[in-house]
Protein backbone atom coordinates (compact mmCIF):
# COMPACT_ATOMS: atom_id res chain seq x y z
CA UNK A 1 0.00 0.00 0.00
CA UNK A 2 1.34 3.47 -0.84
CA UNK A 3 -0.30 5.63 1.31
CA UNK A 4 -2.05 4.39 4.51
CA UNK A 5 -4.91 5.89 6.56
CA UNK A 6 -2.58 7.67 8.43
CA UNK A 7 -1.75 10.03 5.83
CA UNK A 8 -5.45 10.71 4.63
CA UNK A 9 -6.03 11.77 8.41
CA UNK A 10 -2.98 14.04 8.26
CA UNK A 11 -3.87 15.50 4.82
CA UNK A 12 -7.67 15.88 5.63
CA UNK A 13 -6.71 17.63 8.77
CA UNK A 14 -4.53 19.61 6.93
CA UNK A 15 -7.79 20.47 4.64
CA UNK A 16 -10.01 21.05 7.79
CA UNK A 17 -12.20 17.97 6.56
CA UNK A 18 -13.85 16.03 9.06
CA UNK A 19 -13.96 12.78 7.51
CA UNK A 20 -15.50 8.83 9.20
CA UNK A 21 -13.55 6.00 9.14
CA UNK A 22 -15.37 4.82 6.22
CA UNK A 23 -14.40 7.97 4.20
CA UNK A 24 -10.67 7.20 5.26
CA UNK A 25 -10.70 3.79 4.40
CA UNK A 26 -12.41 4.49 1.03
CA UNK A 27 -9.59 7.54 0.43
CA UNK A 28 -7.11 5.33 1.04
CA UNK A 29 -8.29 2.56 -1.21
CA UNK A 30 -8.72 5.21 -3.79
CA UNK A 31 -5.50 7.01 -3.70
CA UNK A 32 -3.54 4.10 -3.61
CA UNK A 33 -5.21 2.93 -6.53
CA UNK A 34 -4.53 6.33 -8.40
CA UNK A 35 -0.88 6.10 -7.01
CA UNK A 36 -0.42 2.42 -8.42
CA UNK A 37 -1.27 3.70 -11.84
CA UNK A 38 0.75 6.58 -11.97
CA UNK A 39 3.05 3.80 -11.46
CA UNK A 40 2.25 1.88 -14.18
CA UNK A 41 2.02 5.07 -16.75
CA UNK A 42 5.87 5.97 -15.63
CA UNK A 43 6.89 2.31 -17.22
CA UNK A 44 5.90 3.82 -20.33
CA UNK A 45 8.89 4.92 -22.48
CA UNK A 46 8.48 8.24 -23.80
CA UNK A 47 11.90 9.08 -24.64
CA UNK A 48 10.56 9.50 -28.42
CA UNK A 49 7.54 11.52 -27.42
CA UNK A 50 7.73 15.31 -28.13
CA UNK A 51 6.74 17.60 -25.17
CA UNK A 52 3.68 19.36 -25.76
CA UNK A 53 2.63 22.71 -24.06
CA UNK A 54 -1.46 22.38 -25.10
CA UNK A 55 -2.67 18.88 -25.79
CA UNK A 56 -5.42 20.11 -27.97
CA UNK A 57 -4.03 23.43 -29.94
CA UNK A 58 -1.82 22.57 -32.63
CA UNK A 59 0.72 26.00 -33.35
CA UNK A 60 3.82 27.31 -32.58
CA UNK A 61 5.60 27.23 -29.08
CA UNK A 62 4.64 30.99 -28.38
CA UNK A 63 1.37 31.02 -30.01
CA UNK A 64 -1.60 32.19 -28.11
CA UNK A 65 -5.28 31.29 -28.10
CA UNK A 66 -6.52 34.75 -29.22
CA UNK A 67 -5.01 38.67 -28.97
CA UNK A 68 -5.24 40.59 -25.93
CA UNK A 69 -7.74 43.40 -26.13
CA UNK A 70 -8.46 46.00 -23.17
CA UNK A 71 -11.81 46.24 -22.23
CA UNK A 72 -13.61 48.18 -19.42
CA UNK A 73 -13.73 46.69 -15.96
CA UNK A 74 -16.35 45.70 -14.50
CA UNK A 75 -16.67 47.93 -11.60
CA UNK A 76 -17.96 47.11 -7.86
CA UNK A 77 -21.40 47.13 -8.56
CA UNK A 78 -21.60 44.52 -11.54
CA UNK A 79 -18.82 42.23 -9.65
CA UNK A 80 -20.43 42.00 -6.38
CA UNK A 81 -24.10 41.68 -7.99
CA UNK A 82 -24.27 37.74 -7.70
CA UNK A 83 -22.39 37.97 -4.61
CA UNK A 84 -24.15 35.73 -1.31
CA UNK A 85 -23.04 38.22 0.79
CA UNK A 86 -20.96 41.53 0.03
CA UNK A 87 -20.53 44.76 1.87
CA UNK A 88 -18.40 47.87 1.69
CA UNK A 89 -17.39 47.17 -1.90
CA UNK A 90 -16.19 44.01 -1.03
CA UNK A 91 -17.03 39.74 -1.33
CA UNK A 92 -17.85 38.73 2.23
CA UNK A 93 -16.75 34.97 3.23
CA UNK A 94 -16.83 32.89 6.49
CA UNK A 95 -13.66 32.99 8.41
CA UNK A 96 -11.58 29.89 7.35
CA UNK A 97 -8.37 30.41 9.49
CA UNK A 98 -9.23 29.62 12.85
CA UNK A 99 -10.82 26.13 13.45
Amino acid sequence: MKITEKEVRYVADLANLKLTSEEIGRLSKDLDEILTHIDTLNELDTSNVQPMAQVLYDAEENATLREDQERPCLGNELALANAPLAGAGYFKVPKVIER
